[in-house]
């Protein structure tokens, strides 16, 4: 039978309500820190933009209390639930969730210094080094000091040999999470780059005239081309305005659904096509509204005869 002695008991009692305190003030520092992160994050918008594209912060904080809990699984063979179960959770969570704090402030300060730009995989490779190192750090420094506290000698080989190499996992899977935000927010980015170009460039196409700015709308203009090295734009209405870019610039600024590059001279309309016939060499000669500055037809090659019939008549089988 197992027996305790008062002086035994009593010593237990002491060093586990001081740890009781000790866990509660690692979380209520954990928390304090967190909701110090999620205001700053409203905050700083625009001040610091690494900060405001990582919205994480709530889903590491559920996240790494059920890694916690998992690993309980991995490393332990029986699990009893009681007191003693519940507060070496409680600290390997705080514990946890204070070495992602590490990794993540590591993580957005590297994206302020050290920016992926044009050498991704060395930024990763610094990140991954730097985030793995300190969050391992801090998590041996917390539980050794745990395990002197509590047991009053240093954490066993087991933890070095078994518990540390299950951390480095979990670091490179959070460091993996972060390399994926942070490209999922620069293809956000870039949608939202594209669907703003779209929005603006569906209203009409701008040009110079003289001190001013005009805005010519789209179903206002006949077509591009190009005559003496220069690009000319037709409206309805037969007048010319002269934009200071090439067809092929031009080309990339126009909606697909309306606009169709015929060969290097025409830019047209769809509303200024009125049909195309084939020839006996492949080509297509496309028939052009009546204009006085355009020709009646307009050649396209065998290698465009059939991206323009499949543009010209997208409802139809070729």
């Amino acid at each position: 039978m197992l027996t305790c002695s008062w002086p035994v008991v009593q010593s237990f009692i002491t060093h586990f309500d001081f740890c009781c305190r000790k866990v509660l003030r690692l979380i209520k520092s954990a928390f304090y820190s967190c909701k110090q992160s999620i205001l700053l994050d409203h905050l700083t918008k625009e001040g610091m933009g690494a900060r405001s594209k990582y919205n994480d912060v709530k889903f590491f904080l559920i996240a790494i209390a059920f890694i916690s809990a998992f690993n309980y699984y991995l490393t332990w063979s029986h699990i009893r639930l009681n007191w003693f179960l519940v507060l070496t959770y409680i600290i390997d969570t705080v514990q946890g969730w204070l070495g992602w704090w590490a990794a993540r402030s590591i993580v957005i300060y590297l994206d302020n210094k050290m920016p992926y730009g044009k050498r991704p995989l060395k930024r990763i490779l610094v990140q991954l080094v730097l985030t793995t190192t300190v969050g391992l750090l801090v998590i041996i420094l917390l539980t050794e000091l745990e395990s002197l506290i509590a047991r009053g000698h240093t954490a066993p080989l087991s933890f070095y040999l078994f518990d540390v190499f299950i951390f480095v996992i979990w670091f490179i899977v959070i460091n993996g999470i972060y390399i994926g935000l942070h490209y999922y927010q620069e293809w956000k980015q870039s949608e939202h780059h594209r669907y703003e170009e779209k929005k603006i460039r569906v209203t009409g196409y701008t040009v110079k005239q003289g001190k001013q700015n005009l805005l010519i709308p789209f179903d206002e203009i006949s077509g591009f081309y190009s005559e003496d090295g220069y690009s000319i734009l037709l409206n309805l209405q037969n007048k010319k305005f002269f934009p200071d870019k090439s067809l092929d610039k031009i080309e990339k600024e126009l909606p697909e659904e309306w606009f169709f590059r015929l060969n290097r001279q025409y830019i047209m309309h769809r509303n200024a096509i009125t049909g195309f016939r084939r020839t006996n060499d492949g080509k297509l000669d496309v028939s052009i509204r009546k204009l006085e500055n355009l020709p009646d037809t307009v050649q396209v090659s065998r290698t465009k005869a059939v991206v323009f019939k499949k543009w010209f008549q997208p409802n139809q089988e070729q």
